[in-house]
């Protein structure tokens, strides 16, 4: 006869990865101080972990070839800038624009030439540009001719080439007032003309876009590639911006609208006046487009090599000047310094160290790229090609003789000169589009990068405490309330299936209450389209209108949905409806964080310092009160100090202080930054909006939660 325990089946452990899962749920307030702190430690651990820069493309293969450009070319050059720095706007512009000079020059050269006339950007909000491809523009009847820019484009036709890729050459000018920098950046782009057009090697087309950029540089640029790649047509059929003619003569053109063929790459050129005191010119490198977009990194590279290794140049890419004096990054350096020198006596091959000064300065570019790929707002016109998915730099030529040009005027041209072409000369080598090197990357300097395989590292370090507090939360929950609702599934009238739905189905209470909280994010985002129609309202007034008119549909939504659902013998457990709601909280968290990683990693990275503590904290106020302990009291301060921190507008101001100062600051400074993000189409608004603040204002139930 069989044993009872012979004739049971055998109970079936657990495998090893649901016993770990089951682990961490139970620990999961130690895992979460571990793993909090090892994602900032990581995050400041990033420059140490950067890598020199190389190339990965073989076929570029950068300084393989002697520079052609001639002193002639740069002869041909200088006579042009001075032309243009000697051009009357006042008494000229009425026989011939500073438009027709450089189509002249063009022509001269044996280029094709045409006109582009495009309006002013109007600053207008609509939400659903941020879900949309580049728009094609609307044209508006009531400008004046006197306030259309006029771009003047330039082509030459490749004698090795089929027409279907191109090289653009961008150089941003003011054509009501030219400065000595803009007449040089379009003389280095003259004097790469020059050349090009009588060189046999060119595969590629060549476009100069010289953009009137009496509106702004972006402006000018977006118009554009707007209509070269999608033309706006009026009810004729006809191009409503395209322009046949001299903008000042009226002469006609052979051709309307001239376009090449893809475009592998594009160069935005300027010239601005250095500091006397620097020992040789300095090129700035400007590389982050919209959404935290970057170009390829071999594009930074072949530019890099050729400004250090062929002209002597200085390259700097942007960094925060005020983060070089702080005392604690330099205490962070020695330490890391030390930490190094330590590792390299126990094993020498452990290349793990870094000097104080090269820290320094890698954290202050490293918090300057984060910070400008966090705004999604580009750092030049060179932002604008990334929306077509072409790669795209701005070189900045920092020059210390730009005040002095007429003393030493060929060296800067033959310099400036000499490095476009060789840039050009490795993009024309190409046989397809950039594509072997990162696309995802940051950089510490204009030689050392961190890719996306380390920088991702301190974001999962944050982030994956929320999965496991959320379900630690939810089992606890459902295992204090399952002895209070014993009683209604023992009594007569109850069955067990109702018993187990009432038991399964409980956390949709909390689950309403994150739905109706986020689809007011979802209204408070389009709220700044309406406030925009008010002509001349100052930025405070808006910002105030925006929060009142919020403060005001969270309470009407609440009022409209939130008695629409409830739940049998809510008042019996409504002390543990907490941690549902901040499970659930939690959750959504988790769930926008990732989300955003993916649009924009430097947002979803400094999101989830703010986010990540507030919302594991996140703990009924009226409990730490009823406690009246040393423990509860420090929590409570903690929760209300993160909360005031987080809360959107105060956060902007404790980021601007500490990355770019907070001189001349005003409290409507809140309200011209929203404009920007949207003005842009940064998804950074879309997270604010839908995210964090939806997350904020959920954290702040869950401390005035009644229990």
């Amino acid at each position: 006869m069989e044993t009872m325990a012979d004739a049971e089946p055998a109970k079936a452990k657990p495998r090893p990865i649901i016993r770990l899962g089951l682990f961490l749920i139970s620990h999961s307030f130690i895992v979460s101080v571990a793993c909090c702190a090892a994602g900032v430690f990581a995050l400041l651990l990033l420059p140490v972990l950067a890598k020199n820069t190389y190339i990965s493309e073989n076929a570029l293969m950068p300084g393989s070839a002697s520079p052609m450009m001639s002193n002639d070319d740069v002869s041909r050059a200088r006579m042009f800038v001075n032309k243009v720095v000697s051009f009357d706007f006042k008494t000229d512009r009425s026989s011939i624009g500073i438009q027709d000079l450089v189509a002249q020059h063009i022509t001269d050269l044996g280029g094709e030439v045409n006109f582009h006339k495009f309006l002013p950007q109007v600053n207008k909000f609509n939400p659903l540009h941020f879900f949309s491809s580049p728009d094609q523009g609307i044209a508006q009847e009531n400008y004046t001719c006197s306030s259309y820019g006029i771009n003047t484009v330039g082509f030459i036709r490749a004698p090795r080439g089929d027409g279907k890729e191109a090289i653009v050459l961008v150089t941003p000018y003011n054509s009501v007032k030219t400065s000595m920098g803009e007449a040089l950046s379009l003389g280095i782009a003259y004097s790469i003309f020059s050349l090009l057009t009588r060189v046999t090697w060119l595969a590629k087309d060549i476009i100069w876009l010289a953009a009137d950029s009496q509106h702004g540089e972006y402006a000018a640029v977006a118009a554009w590639l707007r209509e070269y790649h999608t033309p706006s047509f009026d009810s004729s059929g006809r191009s409503l911006f395209e322009s046949n003619a001299s903008p000042t003569t009226g002469r006609k053109r052979p051709n309307d609208f001239l376009r090449a063929g893809t475009m592998a790459a594009a160069l935005v050129i300027k010239v601005t006046d250095g500091s006397e005191k620097a020992e040789r010119d300095v090129l700035n490198l400007y590389a982050e487009a919209s959404n935290g977009q970057m170009p390829n990194l071999d594009l930074i590279n072949v530019v890099n090599y050729l400004a250090v290794n062929g002209q002597r140049l200085r390259v700097k890419v942007e960094k925060l000047e005020s983060s070089l004096d702080s005392w604690w990054l330099r205490s962070l350096a020695e330490l890391f310094h030390k930490l190094g020198t330590v590792a390299r006596s126990l094993n020498p091959q452990w290349n793990f160290g870094i000097s104080v000064a090269e820290y320094i300065e890698g954290t202050a570019t490293l918090a300057s790229s984060l910070y400008n790929q966090a705004l999604g707002v580009p750092t030049g016109p060179h932002g604008v090609f990334r929306d077509y998915q072409v790669d795209a730099i701005t070189m900045e030529i920092s020059a210390k003789r730009v005040a002095n040009y007429k003393n030493r005027p060929n060296e800067l041209l033959l310099q400036g000169g000499r490095l476009v072409e060789g840039v050009i000369r490795s993009v024309n080598n190409l046989l397809e589009k950039f594509h072997q090197s990162f696309f995802l990357y940051l950089l510490t300097s204009p030689n050392k990068f961190v890719s996306v395989g380390v920088y991702m590292i301190p974001f999962a370090l944050l982030v994956a405490p929320l999965p496991m507090v959320a379900a630690s939360l939810f089992a606890d929950s459902t295992r204090r309330i399952s002895g209070m609702e014993t009683k209604v599934t023992s009594s007569p009238a109850s069955s067990d299936i109702p018993a187990i739905s009432f038991r399964s189905w409980r956390w949709l209470h909390a689950a309403k209450t994150v739905f109706i909280v986020h689809f007011w994010g979802a209204v408070v985002t389009l709220l700044p389209h309406f406030l925009s129609l008010v002509q001349d309202s100052p930025p405070l007034t808006n910002l105030l209108s925006w929060i009142i008119l919020s403060a005001f549909i969270l309470l009407i939504l609440q009022a409209i949905l939130g008695s629409s659902f409830s739940l049998l013998h809510m008042n019996r457990t409504q002390g543990m409806e907490w941690t549902l709601l901040k499970s659930v909280t939690i959750a959504a968290a988790c769930t926008g964080l990732c989300i955003m990683s993916v649009i924009n990693f430097a947002t979803a990275e400094l999101g989830a310092l703010m986010l990540v503590p507030m919302c594991l904290m996140a703990r009924p106020l009226i409990l730490d009160a009823k406690a009246k302990t040393l423990k509860s009291f420090i929590r409570a301060a903690c929760n209300v100090v993160l909360i005031f921190l987080v809360f959107p507008p105060v956060a902007y101001y404790l980021w601007k202080g500490a990355l770019v100062g907070l001189d001349n600051a005003r409290v409507g400074d809140f309200w011209n930054w929203v404009e920007s993000l949207w003005t842009w189409n940064s998804a950074t608004y879309i997270y604010m909006c839908m995210v964090h603040l939806p997350c904020w204002v959920l954290c702040v139930h869950t401390l005035v939660y009644p229990c």
